[in-house]
């Protein structure tokens, strides 16, 4: 029997974050895709907590939704809590997080996905990846499903979240499977290493739901959202929604005794679980153990929606055994009476180590297979969106014989995490945080649009309405600045004036009236332009020492062999990370200046 064919120019593998970002970047840059999942009823599913945003996150949402993608318009569409995250600190660390009603989220993205246009969604099941030798090099073909039938294509993204060769645990008990109540694939996992792909495991985890109606909240503290919520999206005018607060309570000395006196039973300490877990988000039983002299921990309760009773307890991840579940939360006040809707796990799957791939996430050995979200060893909805978008984009500008984009690490957060990932790897989970980037006062959450959407425009990303908001909104902030440089105040110029720490822009607006028809957005533009206008200036002139330097390109078949005077460890490490630039280059793991300098010196002969 012959087997059916499809034919597509990208196909996606797994619809969940980083997998419906990279199938929507590839259709609307004119690429006929398929989008394969498993389970039709899990597009764009809420894995773990139920929620968008946060400290970096948020930066990366705004600039997912710079260039058009999904997820910033999916949450205000369906947010339940809105909040500004550091409000109290500068303009570079406000960061914007939101509650969402989790089964409303993801039939949001499930929708768009139906509609978008050049773009089909099919439930199959990827079995093998499907190459032919070219020269010394494989490429991609196509993909295999159950059911004798090939997708033909000429590129193919690997979003394969925590579903490869998964394992689950609950105290001792093991099941097969990447999320709860769904199964796990192994095909994928036998033709990444049939090709050569070096591939390793990492784990992650979840808390238990609980049923809100058996919470007592009577001595809760309440978290409400604020009382101006703010927007992800550019295009979201204004949020009208009706808010659901969160609760905080804690854990005590008597749950971590229990936690204690069952570490023998916890998979991660009987060594049933030998894979790094995410460092940035522990168990339970890693904060008692790593954190002893803490007293308690925080935890959040977080509502998954208004149609639901179940109940996120942020902090609390746990793969402990049931019962022992059961008795930890009737130790912690207001949650004595709580019922478990779902309970806590681990989770232990595959992932590829990211230095095989070329920063516009393609596989340095396989031509046409590109990689994003888990599989590249990150953690976290916002980093698999982002890197969704930028692999999908790249897979249809690489079967149109365009140029492939990457955004710089002083353009987007998107660019110090994809630089992180193909650079220095990661031998943990890796999660954004704003610490990884150089240029914080660059990359606020609020300019992400003046970032990114011009060169997603040229890349043919965005909407004509997106683009007419955008130069409308450059408009409002250059006749602003005009306005400001020409008015008077005190014998100073408007722009000078606003530069005091006391003076805000409505103080200005009541001195120079004619500020008062600027937009909103384009109004904060211009206020954390004018005021932070020197720190901005020192960071540019920083940037454009680091642009001289990726100016000094490499040639991916450099031979660093050739240069005798090299250690042996560098020749090693850039033979296997093959640097584009110098820039890149010096930010390999134990890659020194004087291994740079004498790479600079071989490349000028």
């Amino acid at each position: 029997m012959t087997a059916i064919v499809y034919h597509y120019d990208v196909v996606v593998i797994g619809a969940g974050h980083a997998g419906t970002e990279a199938a929507a970047a590839a259709a609307r840059l004119g690429a006929k895709t398929a989008l394969l999942t498993t389970n039709l009823d899990t597009v764009g599913q809420m894995s773990c907590n139920p929620a968008i945003g946060g400290v970096a996150k948020g930066q990366i949402v705004r600039e997912v939704d710079a260039m058009g993608g999904l997820m910033g318009e999916a949450i205000d569409a369906t947010g339940i809590q809105f909040r500004m995250l550091n409000r109290r600190k500068g303009p570079a660390m406000h960061s914007p997080r939101a509650q969402a009603d989790k089964r409303a989220y993801q039939s949001y993205i499930k929708a768009k996905i139906e509609t978008q246009h050049n773009l089909d969604l099919r439930q199959e099941t990827v079995e093998d990846i499907v190459t032919e030798t070219v020269g010394d090099r494989e490429r991609i073909v196509g993909v295999k499903v159950r059911g004798d039938a090939i997708y033909r294509a000429s590129a193919v993204v690997l979003t394969t979240g925590t579903f490869l060769q998964a394992i689950m645990h609950v105290g001792t008990a093991q099941t097969a499977g990447g999320r709860g109540g769904e199964g796990t694939t192994s095909g994928i996992s036998g033709a990444l290493d049939r090709l050569g792909f070096e591939v390793e495991r990492f784990k992650t985890g979840t808390p238990a739901r609980l049923n809100a109606r058996t919470i007592d909240y009577s001595n809760l503290e309440e978290q409400p959202g604020d009382d101006d919520p703010q927007a992800f999206s550019f295009l979201t005018d204004k949020l009208n929604v009706q808010q659901v607060p969160c609760h905080i309570t804690y854990t005590n000395e008597a749950v971590h005794d229990l936690v204690r006196a069952n570490l023998d039973r916890a998979p991660i300490y009987s060594g049933q679980i030998s894979s790094t877990g995410p460092r940035y988000c522990p168990s339970i039983e890693d904060k008692v153990v790593r954190f002893a002299d803490k007293s308690q921990h925080q935890l959040f309760l977080e509502p998954e929606g208004h149609h639901t009773q179940e109940v996120y307890v942020n902090g609390i991840s746990t793969s402990l055994p049931r019962d022992v579940q059961d008795q930890m939360f009737k130790k912690i006040v207001g949650l004595e009476n709580a019922s478990i809707m779902r309970y806590g796990y681990a989770v232990e799957y595959d992932f590829c180590p990211p230095t095989q791939l070329w920063p516009h996430l393609e596989a340095k050995s396989t031509g046409g297979l590109f990689f994003a979200g888990q599989i590249n060893g990150t953690t976290g909805y916002e980093e698999a969106a982002g890197q969704g978008l930028i692999a999908g984009a790249n897979a249809a500008l690489t079967v149109a014989g365009k140029p492939t984009w990457i955004p710089t690490r002083d353009q987007a957060y998107i660019g110090v995490l994809v630089d992180d990932l193909v650079t220095a790897g990661t031998d943990e989970p890796y999660r954004m945080f704003t610490s990884r980037a150089e240029y914080r006062l660059l990359l606020r959450q609020d300019n992400a649009d003046r970032r990114l959407t011009g060169d997603a425009d040229a890349l043919g990303l965005i909407t004509a309405d997106r683009r007419e908001r955008f130069a409308t909104k450059l408009e409002h902030i250059d006749r602003a600045i005009a306005i400001l440089k020409a008015a008077r105040i005190d014998r100073a110029p408007g722009d000078v004036y606003l530069r005091r720490p006391e003076i805000d822009w409505s103080a200005m607006c009541a001195l120079v009236p004619e500020l008062s028809v600027i937009d909103k957005s384009a109004a904060e533009q211009v206020v954390h332009d004018v005021k932070y206008e020197g720190y901005i200036s020192r960071q540019k002139l920083e940037v454009e020492k680091q642009h001289r330097l990726a100016d000094k390109r490499i040639p991916t078949s450099f031979d660093y062999q050739k240069i005798s005077a090299l250690r042996n460890e560098a020749r090693e490490k850039l033979s296997k990370v093959r640097p584009l630039s110098l820039d890149q280059a010096k930010r390999i793991s134990g890659i020194t200046p004087a291994d740079i300098a004498l790479v600079m010196a071989h490349l000028d002969h």
